[in-house]
């Protein structure tokens, strides 16, 4: 139902984008000059542009489904900007009565349809600069280190570093280029242990390109104790428009391939599980609360997970979504590892992300516990970051 309501939305609003595009055109002196060819030209070029994100979507498995996912969700980040300064533009002009008047004298139009026409324009030079950014940005990711503080007097006084990871994302605009950089700073900390928070995958394996590379790269990571994992909404096959699934949860299934893959990378995957960490503290690894992967959203309660865990150690949760933190803490836990808000990956989303999560980033004291949420390394959606970061994030414990 989220998909059919966002593809109904989806062509309005291309419609309404394209319509203001020709007017833009139209009333642009060079552009007009063109004639009516160039203006059938552009109509299907927009066309085209505006179709390939619905048949990434709607297509059954296939080359060509892969390829409309890869340049669709790069056409979506840039009409996502184009749209917005179009917006934006044409309700400063309609509103500012003596900016438009300033800017008719300083350009010389003739009328207000003119003035339209440079402002969209402006919009198309904007979004796409800023596209171009944000695709470069988001393959640079960065390391985030927070000083975390847990009580175990059997350890007191020792140190250890932890590496937390999130939101690889791993699909098809997926670059090897940065799943290296990200090892390579990973490694370059020397931790003692890494915990991958979640959505390794972006609800698709068969997208990936060369998935052994990707598996070869990551199993290159080292630490003392290991590589922990659980699963996030999009470690499951299911179509997406949009960033909405258009799959029931019926029919969202963890694939063998996945599991296979998690296990050439070397990861230790927990499903509602625990494992002790050298005695020096219980890592509990929790099923996602929206997809559990055999088409339920089924899991243990906070209650039910942690009902037989020792709590003479520190009890740290890995979990993907950053929820229930107070049932968590009500049932010993000390600390708790999460991923899947991006914060917010593209501005204005890092300022939206806090109104709907008790934590969305960085690290927190909530209900008598410390959580910790990470930006992520990967995205979502579009390949861009703007206004936040790709990140790796070392946690530096003391006990």
């Amino acid at each position: 139902m989220c998909g059919m309501i966002f593809l109904f939305i989806y062509i309005i609003i291309q419609a309404v984008i394209s319509l203001l595009t020709e007017f833009a055109v139209k009333n642009h002196k060079k552009f007009n000059k063109l004639g009516e060819k160039s203006r059938v030209i552009r109509i299907i070029i927009y066309g085209l542009l505006a179709i390939i994100p619905v048949l990434g979507a709607y297509l059954p498995k296939c080359k060509f489904k892969y390829f409309c996912m890869q340049f669709g969700n790069i056409w979506l980040g840039f009409f996502m900007f184009y749209a917005t300064f179009v917006i934006l533009f044409i309700l400063i002009l309609l509103a500012a009565t003596k900016l438009r008047n300033k800017l008719k004298e300083k350009l010389g139009a003739e009328d207000d349809n003119t003035l339209v026409g440079h402002a969209l324009h402006f919009a198309f030079i904007l979004g796409l600069i800023i596209t171009i950014f944000g695709l470069v940005h988001s393959q640079n990711p960065k390391l985030v280190t927070y000083d975390i503080k847990l009580e175990n007097e059997a350890a007191k006084g020792q140190q250890l570093k932890v590496v937390l990871l999130a939101d690889l994302h791993l699909s098809v605009n997926s670059d090897i280029r940065a799943t290296e950089k990200m090892v390579d700073i990973v490694n370059e900390c020397d931790p003692d242990l890494i915990v991958i928070a979640g959505d390794i995958f972006t609800s698709n394996y068969d997208g990936l390109k060369h998935p052994e590379k990707y598996a070869a790269a990551l199993s290159k990571m080292h630490a003392k104790y290991g590589v922990y994992a659980v699963c996030g909404n999009h470690d499951v096959d299911e179509n997406l428009f949009g960033g909405f699934s258009i799959s029931p949860i019926s029919e969202a299934f963890r694939t063998s391939d996945m599991e296979k893959f998690f296990e050439d990378a070397g990861f230790n995957v927990l499903y509602d599980e625990e494992v002790d960490i050298d005695g020096l503290f219980t890592l509990v690894g929790r099923v996602d609360g929206q997809k559990a992967g055999d088409g339920t959203d089924n899991r243990l309660s906070a209650e039910e997970l942690l009902e037989n865990t020792d709590k003479s150690k520190p009890i740290v949760v890995l979990q993907h979504e950053p929820i229930e933190f107070e049932e968590l803490a009500d049932n010993g836990t000390d600390l708790v590892l999460s991923g899947h808000t991006h914060n917010g990956q593209i501005f204005p989303g890092n300022l939206i992300v806090p109104l709907f999560n008790e934590n969305g980033y960085g690290v927190k004291e909530l209900h008598g516990i410390t959580t910790v949420v990470t930006a992520g390394v990967g995205y979502y959606g579009p390949p861009i970051r703007v206004g936040t970061d790709s990140e790796v994030t070392l946690l530096n414990i003391e006990f």
